[in-house]
């Protein structure tokens, strides 16, 4: 009888600090309104959540680099609002003017959560949505609305989108 079992990480009090102040802001900005019984409120769940979750996170997750965590926020911000006024241009438009395409983009991201990131940033700006992840986590199907290119759509989500995030979550701060 094998009685090896895999070490377990020791469970932290604040196990994702960057993800509690993220929630936190959310929170803040899902209710409209900054008061002392939301922001009471706000910092149980961001504590609560990721305290209780945190034996389901396969990997530690680390903020390598913050500033460009804080540029690529506002970049999909700002790709989000671009890429509705797009879309709802397509879709007063003529619909037999439309491209769908699936394209198969290859990764360079090797952690889940990064991959997760990536997926749900594509689905996130109007007009895309990640479709399937390959078995072995080397290729994301994405389905897009309309593309003219498909090469360059994926050349595009891989340095807008998966470039930061390799830089953001797998570089070493060292």
């Amino acid at each position: 009888m094998n009685t090896t079992t895999t070490p377990r990480r020791p469970r932290r009090l604040l196990p994702h600090p960057v993800l509690s102040l993220f929630m936190l802001a959310l929170w803040l900005l899902l209710a409209n309104q900054i008061s002392g019984g939301h922001l009471v409120l706000g910092a149980l769940l961001a504590w609560f959540i990721p305290f209780v979750t945190q034996s389901f996170w396969p990997q530690e997750m680390t903020l390598g680099r913050p500033w460009v965590a804080l540029k690529f926020v506002f970049l999909v911000l700002w790709d989000i609002v671009i890429a509705n006024v797009i879309v709802a241009k397509w879709i007063l438009g003529s619909p037999k003017k439309l491209k769908p395409a699936f394209m198969k983009i290859p990764l360079d991201l090797e952690q889940d959560f990064s991959i997760t990131v990536l997926a749900s940033t594509i689905s996130l700006t109007p007009g895309t949505v990640s479709a399937d992840l390959s078995p072995d986590s080397r290729y994301l199907l994405v389905h897009t609305l309309h593309t003219e290119d498909p090469a360059e759509t994926v050349a595009t989500i891989k340095q807008r989108y998966e470039a930061p995030l390799k830089e953001i979550f797998e570089c070493s701060t060292s």
